[in-house]
């Protein structure tokens, strides 16, 4: 078990981050979790969704236990009321403020890992606030100057070149420096978080069969193939540049720990149509554990009870284990 309780930050109060700790707080839990968020907030989407809820001042400095049904809250209050499914950028500061919360606890030991719920980024931005996702926002907060962006599955982890970025720049971004820091990130934490010793990881080509030895594109052989050569005579265990129609295909990915795809939109379509509900975005580089869900807001759920808590459960568990391990 953690030696500190887990913090876990609802995201969009419009959306289902809300609903799926109250679900959650019906259950038995692998940890005790400490959620930042308006307590009135959490009482009203409780009511709607007619599930009881007893909500508990988190008591800084003090054990806590888990009992269902209840929540440890540190509060944080609303700019203005929340509707469910009704976007306000008036209430984007606040949850830019529970996250900042969040990483200071984890940053103190207060908390041994944090777990995100879903934010709506077009709505932090209508508010004037430059955002482009948890990511990049949590690498910022720590002065993490390279982070990795991973979602797993059973059966299947898949990290990120580049996150969120229009295609036409995809390519300028993946260059020797920065795909060489990223997989030694996803290296380091394979082993240092996941246990295992000398990770295998499948790097996927830029494009279309990766490059067609250059009568496709020539990243793979001016960009990614030297930097492969030069971690592969430091004993990484890496294979590719290789096609990505054929990298997720499962005789490969039986032999894998992680693939490594060059855009976002290269790799997880694959992930969540494998895993999607039961997968965990994490984020690798970072000085602290954080896990996410790998859904988005879900608007038109909020307020209604029917809400998936699959991911959040599985978000909750990888951090358990994450902590065990560090």
């Amino acid at each position: 078990m953690a030696t500190a309780p887990i913090v876990y930050t609802p995201g969009e109060p419009a959306g289902i981050g809300p609903d799926l700790i109250i679900q959650l707080a019906q259950q038995a839990l692998p940890v005790p979790l400490v959620i930042i968020a308006d307590p009135d907030l959490l009482a009203t989407r409780a009511a709607r969704i007619g599930l009881p809820l007893t909500l508990h001042e988190h008591p800084h400095n003090q054990a806590i236990t888990h009992t269902p049904g209840t929540l440890n809250v540190l509060p944080v209050t609303l700019a203005q009321p929340c509707a469910c499914g009704q976007l306000d950028p008036a209430n984007a500061e606040y949850v830019l403020k529970t996250l900042r919360r969040a990483v200071e606890g984890c940053q103190c030991g207060e908390f041994s890992a944090l777990v995100t719920g879903p934010v709506h980024k077009a709505n932090i931005n209508e508010a004037g606030i430059t955002f482009t996702g948890h990511t990049e926002f949590l690498a910022e907060l720590t002065d993490t100057p390279q982070v990795v962006m991973m979602l797993a599955t059973t059966g299947l982890r898949v990290a990120l070149a580049t996150t969120h970025l229009p295609l036409k720049q995809i390519s300028a971004a993946i260059t020797p420096a920065r795909l060489e820091t990223i997989i030694r990130i996803l290296h380091y934490d394979l082993q240092d978080r996941f246990a295992l010793s000398r990770p295998r990881i499948l790097v996927c080509g830029l494009n279309p069969h990766a490059g067609e030895d250059g009568h496709l594109g020539r990243e793979e052989i001016e960009i990614i193939e030297p930097v492969l050569e030069k971690l592969r005579a430091e004993n990484f265990d890496l294979h590719g540049p290789l096609p990505a129609d054929t990298a997720f295909t499962p005789p490969r990915l039986e032999q894998a720990d992680a693939v490594l795809a060059m855009y976002h939109d290269q790799g997880l379509p694959v992930l969540k149509h494998k895993g999607f509900g039961q997968a965990v975005n994490i984020t690798l580089g970072l000085p602290i554990i954080r896990t996410s869900v790998d859904h988005g807001t879900a608007l038109e759920l909020a307020g209604s009870g029917d809400a998936d808590t699959g991911s959040l459960r599985a978000a909750i568990d990888t951090a358990v284990q994450m902590s065990k391990q560090r």
